[in-house]
């Protein structure tokens, strides 16, 4: 069995959630291979549309929630849109790619190649099973546009949702998102603590930025660290954005309570060490940090579906939502004075959200696979 994984540089909770699917195929010996859709289409538009997405998410989040909303409004399963019709503009050139590949299944954590593979399932003899792996906690629109063989979506209390926006419920799979295996353990924190570099018995406090650097994080560092204890540490994760990264250690200088590192690939590390996580919410980044169970602190999203994922996951007891810098601060100093809420918030998570998704999603996927060679 051979899987190929799209996904898109349109935010990386896409990227991540395919980099868990692979590390589980591999895991299991299956031979698979994971790449950016938009590779198939004209040079730079993968690294164009990154940028815009990034751009207006961040500078722009108003015309972002505005875009989301009017694109929920005309999305549709009884026409097509025209997201979909520049995806189909390379499909050929996929469909190419995934026969001579002699794929048996193809696995999307994105919208933009779910589209492509629509119309490659309509216009080509297309052989492998195709799949959709939701990373939000909601149907995202246009999803009802497109017609593949199964949909990976977070949670049965969406099914209405999807059913009602034309997503036959036979093919819809409430799994989970999937997340590596890094984010199912726990290690050790006083020693993690120490292999990190950070010294210290007294309560931590992870604040991550995004891959985008998103929000304005001098102030809620600034409220968090001033209702510290001396050997308290605020960490900030600051992802690509090098502005931010430097205003903060400008505002900061000398501050011992408040580090500010730079991307790193050890997310799951600085989880193990935290007491409370602060994040916007992300679907994938709050799925991860609720497989390691950590109480949250969620920002105030970007319009559109982080907007759901902060309903979904302070609706179920598995985070508190701030938003402004003043409340998200004051949230977390409640979270670490009282342990009871903290600990009921990850009794909340263990229960609403599947760690092991990503196997869960690789089962039935080879299932699927093995009965259709079959010709069950």
């Amino acid at each position: 069995m051979k899987a190929l994984i799209l996904s898109c540089n349109t935010g990386q909770g896409h990227n991540a959630a395919g980099k868990a699917l692979k590390e589980e195929f591999l895991r299991r010996g299956i031979e698979c291979k994971m790449l950016d859709a938009l590779r198939f289409a004209r040079p730079k538009t993968s690294k164009r549309a990154s940028g815009v997405y990034v751009k207006t998410a961040t500078k722009f989040p108003e015309a972002f929630g505005a875009a989301y909303k009017v694109a929920g409004k005309i999305s549709s399963d009884k026409r097509k849109s025209p997201i979909y019709y520049a995806n189909t503009l390379y499909g050929r050139k996929l469909y190419t790619y995934i026969k001579k590949g002699g794929y048996d299944c193809v696995v999307m954590p994105h919208l933009f190649p779910a589209e492509a593979v629509t119309y490659i399932k309509k216009h080509y003899p297309l052989s492998a099973a195709c799949f959709f792996v939701a990373t939000d906690y909601t149907c995202i629109p246009f999803t009802e546009e497109t017609g593949l063989d199964g949909y990976f979506i977070p949670s049965d209390e969406l099914i209405m949702e999807y059913k009602e926006r034309g997503i036959p419920e036979e093919r819809l799979v409430p799994v989970g998102i999937p997340v590596s295996k890094r984010f199912r353990d726990r290690q050790d924190k006083k020693a993690t603590r120490f292999g990190l570099g950070i010294g210290t018995d007294g309560p931590v406090v992870l604040i991550m930025t995004g891959s985008m650097g998103f929000g304005n994080i001098s102030a809620m560092a600034a409220v968090i660290e001033a209702g510290l204890p001396e050997d308290g540490r605020v960490v900030i994760l600051g992802g690509n954005n090098q502005k931010l990264k430097e205003k903060l250690r400008r505002e900061f200088r000398g501050n011992r309570k408040i580090l500010v590192l730079d991307f790193t690939t050890q997310v799951d590390l600085y989880m193990d060490i935290c007491d409370v996580l602060v994040t916007k919410p992300g679907g994938l980044t709050s799925t991860e940090a609720a497989a390691k169970g950590i109480p949250m602190v969620h920002s105030a999203p970007i319009p559109g579906c982080e907007t759901r994922n902060a309903a979904f996951f302070s609706g179920h007891g598995m985070s508190v939502l701030g938003q402004n810098e003043k409340e998200v601060g004051a949230r977390v100093l409640e979270l670490l004075k009282n342990q009871a809420a903290a600990r009921n918030m990850t009794i909340a998570q263990k229960h609403y959200i599947n760690g092991a998704a990503a196997v869960d999603i690789c089962d039935y996927v080879e299932d699927y696979c093995k009965k259709k060679m079959s010709g069950r």
